[in-house]
């Protein structure tokens, strides 16, 4: 049994590596492109695959499942937020993640535990991994977008100051203040350049970076676009306001510290308490999985913890 479970393991982890590490279809077309450079024949060599300059964000490498997904709303919605957490993985290899997950783990825990509807949890939560990281990214990002971006409008406000104009004050923020602030302003530039208008390309970064602090920013640009103003002092104020809340949020997350620290002792100490008192008695915890009444409790407790955890959250969660 023990080997099996091992051949089983080591089988799965292989393809889980070569499903991670396998070359996407743009890194294919780029070695393409260098190897027709190296040999020096890049004028005479077209490869049917070069991509052309409308950018175009494939959902999966599989053209039949990238026809279906791009049917589906949900599949639209997973890639624009992959781009917001700035993670190069395509739709079709999240999904393929997915059920991988959900048909594996069951299976695997099926020779520890054999009752269905744990098994069924285990594939659940462990698919669920995939997303929590996603969004753990994501929000990770807006967060340095949010306190990198009072020095972006700083800047924008010393370029204009100084003469500059707005796309030249652009490109500046780009060159000089980090990621992710910098890479999305010099997206908003460059898609400038490529003739689209002012509004639209300022209407795509807002809605690539969905956060308040920067809708400010957008908001306060468009209107002296189209008012007229003084957008040097427009932006200055902007920058204050920006810092305030960045000030106000701090002190929030001091004064809440004590409750979320509370809701993840309470929501971690009964799988702690559950894992020692197996491990010190193994046959401790099989009364309450094996009896009908035990897995009932189970299974409202875990319920029981969803609700608490939300009420908590909603309770620490206060808005600025």
């Amino acid at each position: 049994m023990l080997v099996l479970i091992f051949a089983l393991l080591l089988v799965v982890t292989f393809g889980v590596v070569m499903l991670v590490l396998r070359p996407t279809k743009s890194e294919k077309n780029l070695q393409g492109r260098l190897e027709s450079i190296e040999r020096g024949a890049d004028d005479q060599v077209v490869l049917e695959d070069t991509p052309d300059i409308v950018k175009r964000g494939n959902l999966s490498d599989i053209p039949l499942l990238e026809v279906m997904l791009r049917r589906l709303a949900p599949a639209k919605r997973l890639q624009n937020i992959l781009s917001q957490a700035d993670l190069d993985w395509s739709v079709g290899r999240v999904i393929s993640g997915t059920i991988f997950l959900l048909v594996v783990v069951p299976f695997v825990t099926g020779f520890f535990i054999p009752n269905l509807v744990i098994q069924v949890i285990a594939g659940v939560v462990a698919a669920s991994g995939i997303y929590i990281f996603i969004f753990a990214k994501r929000s990770m990002r807006f967060n340095r977008f949010n306190e990198l971006l009072p020095e972006g409008i700083d800047l924008l406000t010393r370029a204009l100051r100084a003469g500059h104009s707005i796309n030249a004050a652009i490109e500046m923020v780009s060159r000089e203040v980090p990621d992710p602030v910098g890479g999305e302003f010099r997206r908003t530039f460059e898609e400038q350049n490529f003739g689209l208008p002012m509004r639209e390309a300022m209407t795509n970064l807002a809605e690539r970076i969905p956060i308040a602090d920067l809708q400010f920013l957008v908001t306060a640009i468009l209107v002296q676009k189209e008012t007229g103003g003084n957008l040097v002092e427009i932006l200055e104020k902007t920058a204050n306001v920006l810092r305030e809340r960045l000030r106000l949020k701090g002190q929030l997350a001091i004064y809440t510290a004590q409750g979320r620290l509370t809701g993840w002792i309470l929501a971690g100490m009964p799988f702690f308490i559950f894992i020692g008192m197996n491990i010190l008695n193994p046959k401790y915890g099989r009364v309450l999985l094996d009896d009908p009444f035990g897995r009932q409790l189970i299974y409202t407790g875990l319920a029981l913890m969803v609700v608490g955890g939300y009420i908590i959250r909603r309770i620490v969660d206060v808005k600025v």
